[in-house]
């Protein structure tokens, strides 16, 4: 395909956040920590807090003829309590992230999430073997979706290693699931105006209502698999192109989370996930976890030390 000649406005930085001074920063970072440690007497200690800020500017060129620059911005805020209550001893995380310092959630309230995430663990229990409905929440949900797009790699399916090769127009899931890679979201972490190939960056719509839709690919996958570069490659200064993910996302339907615990008997909603067991070329899946257990319709108690076991297929 050709090269991204077109250069949208991506809203990738804000120029005023570059004079804001590092004491501004690390005052955000005090107002969390202190936030999460008033917020209740449990929260006894913590890992810390941090505020970062970081520029960029890329400029790539190749001999095929192509040359192009943008900048960009990212911020973050991240705070991490410890609650402690008699024996029962949690830690917890929240976190907040943008392009421009001004879409950063306030920091007193990233503080207080953190220490509601980190008092709501206290008495986890283990729960006996059992199939049951299971929520992730917005935190680990996000993995989950990386994982299927990974099996959408292109360099997975050319390789055989991925259990969706083969199934291209294929329904791969509930008609209630549409997933997307949008590299050209105004604002969007992942968004950039050309891949690391010089290639448009653009909405590929990976699963449409259940139905496996495209691969991700940058030239040499797509070569491989005799298509075209789906704007997807991704690169480090030092390191040849491979394929990346941009803004990706799981079209949201009907309801919120409450709503969808109240509809559950009896279930399990994730809120960490722990280790890196899934196989791309099975889809088995198996990871430890952490929660919150639901009981007719509400959450009843916490859950620890578990095990979430399926297959993606």
């Amino acid at each position: 395909g050709g090269f991204a000649n077109d250069r949208p406005e991506l809203a990738l930085f804000d120029p005023s956040d570059r004079d804001v001074p590092l004491e501004a920063r690390i005052e955000d970072a005090r107002r969390a920590e202190a936030a999460a440690r008033a917020s209740d007497p449990r929260i006894v200690n913590s890992e810390g807090s941090q505020a970062s800020s970081g520029f960029a500017r890329v400029l790539y060129a190749n001999s095929g003829g192509f040359l192009g620059a943008y900048e960009s911005a990212s911020h973050g805020l991240f705070c991490e309590p410890l609650a402690r209550e008699g024996e029962s001893m949690q830690r917890d995380y929240w976190m907040t992230a943008a392009r421009r310092l001004a879409d950063l959630e306030d920091a007193a309230s990233v503080g207080r999430e953190a220490a509601r995430r980190a008092l709501r663990r206290l008495g986890g229990k283990r729960v006996p073997t059992c199939e049951v409905p299971v929520l992730f929440d917005d935190r680990t949900a996000p993995s989950l979706i990386g994982q299927l797009a990974s099996c959408a790699n292109g360099y997975s399916i050319y390789r055989e290693a991925s259990f969706l090769a083969g199934r291209l127009g294929e329904t791969i899931a509930s008609p209630l699931v549409t997933i997307i890679d949008d590299g050209r979201l105004p604002g969007g972490l992942g968004s950039k105006p050309f891949d690391g190939e010089g290639q448009p960056t653009r909405r590929n719509i990976l699963v449409q209502a259940g139905r496996l839709e495209t691969w991700l690919l940058d030239c040499y996958a797509a070569r491989k698999l005799d298509l075209a570069s789906t704007g997807s490659a991704s690169r480090g200064t030092g390191s040849a192109p491979r394929v990346g993910t941009t803004n990706l996302w799981l079209e949201p339907q009907q309801g919120t989370l409450d709503e969808l615990i109240a509809e559950i008997d009896r279930g399990l909603l994730v809120t960490e996930l722990i280790g890196m067991g899934f196989n791309p070329t099975t889809g088995d899946y198996s990871r430890g976890a952490a929660g919150l257990w639901i009981e007719g319709g509400e959450i009843v108690h916490p859950v620890e030390e578990i095990t979430i076991a399926g297959n993606l297929g």
